[in-house]
């Protein structure tokens, strides 16, 4: 008797869509339904019930659901979180106010500092200190713990947060802290810095802490209802959260940390785009990720996309760091900004076509969706232009109304500048294609990298309508739209690993190293991240990465350093030494001789294998099948409508090659191939545009 084939589900909420992907055996079918944002859960499973039925299943047969959302990231933007108060050392109340001291716009006299998640009426203080050895300096004092219960009440707090000086070297503090307010207040959500953040940085700690206890509470109301629904429906199956490095966790962490689930649908996408690059052998690629709400770019060389330990949530200036929330967690570096499908367009006091970012959602959504939306989004001008089938839209389940797109386009942007709806529509077509080239640009040079000599992969419902656009201001010569590639963030999810890395801040440096010392924290490292991991990897095997985050003494930021997977000795100094130098002079062209060194901070990655695609074989090239139709489409560097072929992709074989300008129609997305581009299907299925020689 064959054995039954494991039924995989993942899940994607996003601003607008909620994706869904089922992969049983080697089939694969897929969803995509409106987000429903009062209770998320409600579209996860009415997407799951439909996707279930396609394939005559029922939820009970599903052995793994992996997860992934954008609920906490919203939350901080929309300031809709819990109340939540900080309790810190006393002298220490306004340090999110003080951040670093740096302004990221030095020359700016009216600068938009982001606003803190606390207000300055709900941080308090106790008296307690702990030097940056872990030593003792003051007790903590119980009594004035128990005398902010009262003031705590009275504010109606949710949640709390503890961030005490130094708590990374000893968290002994928190800890009683935590237990006191526990016994007093039953049921409070609580966080304590030295669990989400044992580090060094005052600042980034006390803002991770404190975006942590903000979102606790309504994510984990939100997948205790998850949990529930699911157990109500017979799942028995495995549940996993997408984390913002790429990895995936179990959802009691999910729940303890939910900053980490922060970046967790863009984590996919990467991911997504990863696996394409290496079925292909592409080496440097760039990943085009644009939903309903928002674009991601990110770069990705030799099959794995950069990564990074801080990321800024909710910026007050688009491209500068240092205007956003600090979250110091493990995230897949990229660049986002509001630019999607829902993205809404204007006209600014300059009469300038704006688009961004605020977006209009699932609910009303674009004006075409016919839902209340008065406003124009890009999705308008996208149908406004005839790129879109209005009544294949999402596999048909949505049916577009043109009419209204041109009205919004028309009374919002054309009458106010003199232009017709379609001319309109060009305008904020190009300015959302430039908005995504600008963030392309600026991504690639603060990592020394030429955007040009990339491959351009797109995905994401509304990314290969403007994938092209895009490609030509940036000077990409290839694009590849995958298959499936309306719900990549999703597909993304079953490829990741199940990982957990542990950060933790213990001073040392090279010309006193204690390999005893350091040894006995990275064992004890892996064996709480070993535990996180292996609760959840069904008896797969678990592999480490360690690293240390190093620098010259009295420099101001550290490079990482991979370690020996094994303890230390003395022997090993000389080889780490020269570790750190080869990778300070890739980075700063010369290493300085004979300078001390020293380490900030450990890393043990716990994780299993990610699942390796297969590699895909060349295909003869040949014409493609007839056309399914035309659609009339308004070129606006012409200033005239002409028509152009529209194919559907299903019909289009490995090998079919088509040329521009030309749609290509799926159930999930739409791809436009430009006047610049011919396009062919690859062995995988996927669209490859290849610019046209001059």
């Amino acid at each position: 008797m064959r054995a039954k084939a494991e039924m995989r589900l993942a899940v994607d909420i996003g601003g607008t869509f909620t994706d869904i992907v089922l992969d049983v055996g080697e089939e694969r079918r897929t969803r995509k339904v409106l987000t429903t944002p009062t209770r998320p859960e409600q579209a996860v499973l009415d997407g799951t019930r439909l996707i279930l039925a396609d394939s005559h299943a029922h939820i009970s047969d599903i052995d793994v659901f992996i997860h992934g959302t954008t609920l906490a990231t919203n939350a901080i933007i929309e300031r809709r979180g819990a109340r939540t108060a900080l309790i810190a050392t006393q002298g220490f109340r306004d340090v999110l106010d003080i951040g670093t001291e740096s302004r990221y716009d030095q020359y700016d006299l009216s600068i938009d500092k982001p606003k803190p998640l606390v207000p300055r009426q709900l941080r308090f203080t106790v008296p307690e200190r702990i030097d940056a050895h872990g030593e003792v300096r003051l007790p903590l004092d119980e009594a004035a713990v128990r005398a902010l219960v009262p003031h705590l009440r009275e504010q109606k707090v949710e949640s709390v947060a503890f961030a005490f000086l130094h708590a990374y070297a000893n968290p002994a503090h928190e800890q009683r802290a935590a237990r006191i307010l526990q016994e007093e207040m039953p049921g409070i959500s609580v966080t304590l810095s030295s669990e989400v953040c044992p580090e060094i940085r005052e600042y980034e700690r006390t803002s991770t802490a404190v975006a942590n206890a903000y979102v606790q509470p309504l994510m984990d109301s939100y997948l205790a209802r998850m949990e529930e629904a699911l157990r109500i429906e017979q799942f028995r199956g495995a549940i996993y959260l997408v984390t913002s490095g790429g990895g995936v966790t179990s959802i009691a962490t999910a729940r303890r940390f939910p900053v980490r689930l922060v970046e967790s649908g863009p984590a996919g996408g990467a991911i997504f785009a990863s696996q394409i690059a290496a079925r292909i052998g592409e080496r440097k690629v760039l990943s085009f990720d644009m939903g309903g709400t928002t674009a991601k770019i990110c770069l990705i060389e030799n099959y794995e996309p950069e990564t990074s330990r801080v990321f800024e949530v909710d910026r007050a200036a688009r491209f500068l760091k240092g205007s956003g929330l600090p979250v110091r967690i493990p995230v897949i570096e990229m660049v986002e900004i509001g630019a999607g499908g829902g993205s809404i367009a204007r006209i600014d006091a300059l009469k300038r076509v704006t688009v961004g970012p605020e977006s209009a959602s699932s609910e009303p959504g674009p004006a075409c969706y016919g839902r209340g939306g008065q406003r124009p989004a890009v999705t308008d001008a996208d149908v406004a232009l005839g790129m879109i089938d209005p009544d294949a839209f999402a596999g048909g389940t949505i049916r577009l109304a043109p009419d209204l797109s041109k009205q919004a386009l028309l009374r919002d942007i054309g009458e106010p500048l003199g232009l017709s709806a379609e001319t309109a529509a060009y305008a904020v077509h190009e300015v959302v294609c430039e908005n995504m080239a600008s963030a392309a640009r600026v991504h690639a040079v603060e990592r020394g990298a030429v955007v040009g000599q990339h491959t351009l992969i797109a995905f994401g419902g509304a990314a290969p309508l403007h994938a092209a656009r895009v490609a030509e201001k940036i000077g990409v010569s290839k694009v590849i739209v995958p298959s499936h590639a309306g719900v990549g963030s999703a597909v993304g999810f079953l490829a990741a690993p199940i990982a957990y890395e542990l950060v933790r801040s213990r001073h040392v440096r090279l010309d006193d190293f204690d390999p005893a010392l350091v040894s006995g924290l990275l064992a004890e490292m892996a064996s709480e991240a070993r535990a996180l991991v292996a609760s959840g990897a069904a008896g797969a095997p678990v592999r480490e990465r360690r690293a240390a985050f190093m620098r010259y003494v009295g420099q101001g930021h550290e490079i990482t350093v991979e370690l020996p997977n094994r303890p230390l000795t003395a022997a090993d100094l000389p080889a780490i030494r020269r570790s750190f130098e080869t990778d300070y002079a890739a980075l700063f062209e010369r290493a300085i001789p004979g300078a001390a060194i020293e380490v900030l901070s450990w890393s043990v990655l716990a994780t299993t294998d990610a699942r390796q695609p297969a590699i895909v074989a060349e295909v003869a090239r040949k014409p493609a099948a007839k056309a399914a139709g035309s659609r009339h489409f308004f070129d606006g560097r012409a200033g005239e409508v002409v028509d152009i072929p529209l194919f559907r992709r299903e019909d289009m074989a490995p090998g079919a090659t088509i040329s521009g300008p030309a749609v290509i129609a799926e159930d999930e997305t739409s791809t436009f191939i430009s006047n610049s581009f011919d396009a062919y299907i690859d062995g995988a299925g996927s669209i490859v545009m290849e610019r046209k020689a001059a």
